[in-house]
C-alpha cells in the first residue's frame, strides 16, 4: 500500500468488531472511490458521538444526557432491576420482551483472568442501589458462558444480602450463546418464564 495515510485508516477500521484486513481495505477503498460525502458523515457523527455519549449514572447505559430516558421514565417499575452485561443485551430485551422495569448495564463480566473485577463492573453502584431499598426483583439477564455463570451467582449472593429476590431467565437460552444474537421469540419466553436464582 502506497499511502501512509490510507494505510493508517485501514488499520483504524481494523477496530471494528469482525473486521479484518481485507474487510477493512475494502471499506477503505469504497469510502475513498465511490462515497467521500457518506465518509465525511461517517467521521462527522463518530466524532460527535465520542465526545457526547457517556453512561448514565444510575444505569451505566450509554446516555447524553446524566440520567438515561429510560432511568427517568415515570412508567417504569422501580421495583424490578434487570442486570445486562452490555448496552446491546438491554436493547434485545427492549426489542422482544414486555419488560417495564429498570436496567443496570454492567458493561462487561467477572474475568479475572483479563483483570475484571467488581469495580470494573460498578458493582458498588450496584450495591449501593439495593441498599436504597425499593427492589423487589434483581432479574440477572447476563449471558449463559462460563463467565456470565460466574457473574450472576456473584450478582445473586450480592441481591440476597439486601434481601432481594434474584431471579435469571429460563427456557431456552443456548448455554454459551449470547443475548444480542438470541432471537425475539426465545428471549421472549425466556424473559416471562424467568425463575429464582438458586
Amino acid at each position: 500500500m502506497s499511502s501512509p495515510l490510507l494505510q493508517q485508516l485501514v488499520e483504524a477500521l481494523r477496530i471494528l468488531p469482525g473486521v479484518g484486513p481485507k474487510s477493512a481495505q475494502r471499506m477503505a477503498y469504497h469510502v475513498l472511490e465511490r462515497d467521500r460525502a457518506g465518509a465525511g458523515r461517517l467521521a462527522g457523527i463518530l466524532a460527535e458521538a465520542v465526545e457526547r455519549i457517556g453512561h448514565c449514572e444510575r444505569c451505566r447505559d450509554f446516555s447524553e444526557q446524566p440520567v438515561c430516558a429510560t432511568c427517568s421514565s415515570a412508567s417504569r417499575d422501580p421495583q424490578l432491576l434487570c442486570v445486562v452485561e452490555t448496552p446491546a443485551d438491554r436493547l434485545a430485551i427492549e426489542q422482544a420482551t414486555g419488560y417495564r422495569g429498570l436496567y443496570y448495564v454492567l458493561q462487561g463480566k467477572l474475568s479475572p483472568l483479563d483483570g475484571i473485577g467488581p469495580a470494573e463492573l460498578g458493582l458498588d453502584r450496584l450495591e449501593a442501589r439495593l441498599a436504597e431499598g425499593g427492589i423487589a426483583e434483581l432479574i440477572i439477564a447476563t449471558n449463559p458462558t462460563v463467565e456470565g455463570e460466574a457473574t450472576a451467582h456473584y450478582l445473586g449472593q450480592l441481591a440476597r444480602r439486601h434481601g432481594v429476590r434474584p431471579s435469571r431467565p429460563a427456557h431456552g437460552m443456548p448455554l454459551g450463546g449470547e443475548l444480542e444474537y438470541v432471537d425475539r421469540g426465545t428471549l421472549s419466553h425466556a424473559f416471562t418464564s424467568r425463575a429464582e436464582l438458586t
